[in-house]
């Protein structure tokens, strides 16, 4: 008697299902800890300041607002941790809520500048022409500006505000995304199945969409970790200035301004937590971003 083989549909339902997107994401996540584990201890970092960020009205000891006139100007101590600057606000409780001021001003900048940049550049490079040289010059024109005076200059000409500090960082941001996705997609037009693509009729959006956007996705998230720290750092910077986000609310900038204010010689504490929060967070996503890029790059997988 001849025994046939078994068809794909005679199979049992779970071995023909796909793994599951949670056992997926887990593999990753395993295989990124054991080929980087140093990056996989910032990255863990990061996560847990974005956790505190998050959990500031319930970590935080007291109101970052109140004050408390019999303990002003007061060293790190039992009833408050990190001291207290010069009208008694507990400065342990600004650096909480600090947090959210700042990782929502990075993370908001980022998203919107480098998602702007990489969209210009795809159109840039896809298209070429005069589309493309008008577009470079642009791009030169904003990366002429360091960074910070850049992003001065647009927060002082829009005036104070978190909206107007995210606009203003992520505008430093475009040139740098475009410039990235442009090269990507310059190499990207010219490959034999966007030819082939071409050559069976899909049209200039359909071959940006689904040929040739799926290759920008890792340079794009490469450059969204890698950008964060930058964001932190522009964003405190302009707080420190004076033309961030305005106060009462607290923010690492301006918690260092206030300290420089409140005399000749500022009490350490009152520049120590702030400092020290954004040296940790700015670290902690840059060592992130050089372990994405390593882990997306092919020709750094597998480098010390």
């Amino acid at each position: 008697m001849s025994v046939t083989a078994p068809q794909l549909g005679d199979l049992p339902i779970t071995q023909a299902r796909p793994r599951s997107f949670l056992k997926r994401t887990g593999i990753t996540i395993w295989n990124f800890t054991r080929r980087s584990p140093l990056s996989a201890f910032w990255g863990v970092v990061a996560l847990a300041i974005i956790g505190v960020a998050l959990a500031a009205p319930l970590i935080a000891p007291y109101e970052p607002l109140r004050s408390d006139f019999r303990h002003m100007t007061k060293a790190p101590a039992a009833l408050h941790w990190f001291g207290t600057d010069q009208i008694g606000r507990d400065t342990l409780a600004r650096v909480i809520y600090g947090s959210r001021a700042s990782l929502a001003v990075a993370f908001g900048a980022v998203l919107l500048g480098t998602t702007f940049g990489a969209v210009w550049g795809l159109a840039s490079g896809f298209f070429g022409g005069r589309f493309d040289l008008i577009s470079q010059r642009i791009i030169d024109f904003l990366q002429s500006f360091p960074d910070l005076i850049l992003a001065m200059a647009i927060a002082m000409a829009l005036g104070a505000g978190t909206g107007t500090v995210i606009v203003a960082i992520a505008i430093t941001r475009i040139p740098f995304g475009g410039r990235i996705i442009r090269s990507v997609v310059l190499s990207l037009k010219q490959m034999p199945f966007v030819e082939a693509a071409r050559g069976l009729g899909a049209s200039n959006l359909r071959l940006m969409a689904r040929h040739i956007l799926p290759q920008c996705i890792a340079p794009y998230l490469i450059l969204a970790t890698t950008h964060l720290g930058v964001a932190i750092i522009i964003e405190a910077s302009l707080g420190f200035l004076g033309v961030g986000i305005p106060p009462p609310m607290p923010t690492w900038g301006n918690m260092l301004a206030d300290a420089l204010n409140s005399g000749l010689v500022p009490p350490w504490w009152l520049v120590l937590f702030p400092g020290a929060a954004i040296t940790l967070t700015v670290l902690a996503f840059n060592l992130l971003g050089d372990g994405v890029r390593d882990a997306l790059d092919p020709r750094l997988r597998g480098a010390l």
